[in-house]
């Protein structure tokens, strides 16, 4: 018997974390997301502050 034959009974993937809800997965990509865009939009905010530091006249 080859070693890709073996009976596989008890076996559980290392992956296996179990059922996971599809609307809570969502919420928690969601809430990353905002994080990333906030994150994002400070740094365009900052080097447009930088690249336009004079004081009007």
């Amino acid at each position: 018997m080859r070693e890709d034959d073996a009976p596989r009974d008890g076996i559980v993937a290392a992956n296996d974390n179990g059922v996971v809800d599809p609307a809570a997965a969502d919420a928690a990509l969601t809430r990353i997301a905002e994080a990333i865009g906030r994150h994002i939009a400070r740094e365009h905010i900052r080097a447009r502050k930088a690249a336009n530091d004079n004081e009007p006249l």
